[in-house]
């Protein structure tokens, strides 16, 4: 007689669900960290830009080339507040979801600690029913002699 868990089905479908949410929130943190970098390159981008603008600024410049520059820096910190907003975005949604995880990590949890128990208990009703076999096998051979 081997051990069977009766909700064996019900745990696979709770370890499925966890891992679906885990995968979600693992997508979320990418995304989270994928728009920091593009962040950090505008930053680097605009640095450069102003760090340009200083050295030439003593230059005979032309000044489509200023309005050019002065344009471009506009468009960065643009993109920068768009990600900035898309980040403040993705931390809310990455709170939700690591809710979403926990509660179906828990979940998954409880069951699985569950057939720990059953499983234990199964393996002392095993222990003790093979010990009482050994045990009526001694004592039959024991009353034969």
């Amino acid at each position: 007689m081997s051990f069977v868990f009766s909700l064996a089905s019900v745990l696979r479908v709770r370890e499925m669900l966890e891992e679906q949410e885990e995968r979600l929130l693992q997508k979320i943190l990418f995304e989270i960290s994928q728009t920091l970098e593009a962040i950090e390159r505008i930053d680097a981008e605009i640095a450069g830009a102003n760090h340009r603008h200083c050295t030439e600024i003593n230059k005979p410049v032309i000044g489509l080339d200023v309005k050019a520059s002065y344009s471009h820096i506009a468009s960065l910190k643009q993109n920068k507040k768009e990600l900035q907003v898309r980040v403040e975005k993705l931390h809310e949604l990455r709170d939700k979801q690591l809710l979403a995880y926990k509660t179906a990590h828990r979940n998954r949890e409880l069951l699985a600690d569950m057939r720990e128990e059953k499983r234990i208990e199964y393996d002392t009703y095993m222990a003790k029913s093979e010990q009482k076999i050994l045990d009526d096998n001694y004592i039959g051979r024991r009353g034969r002699f």
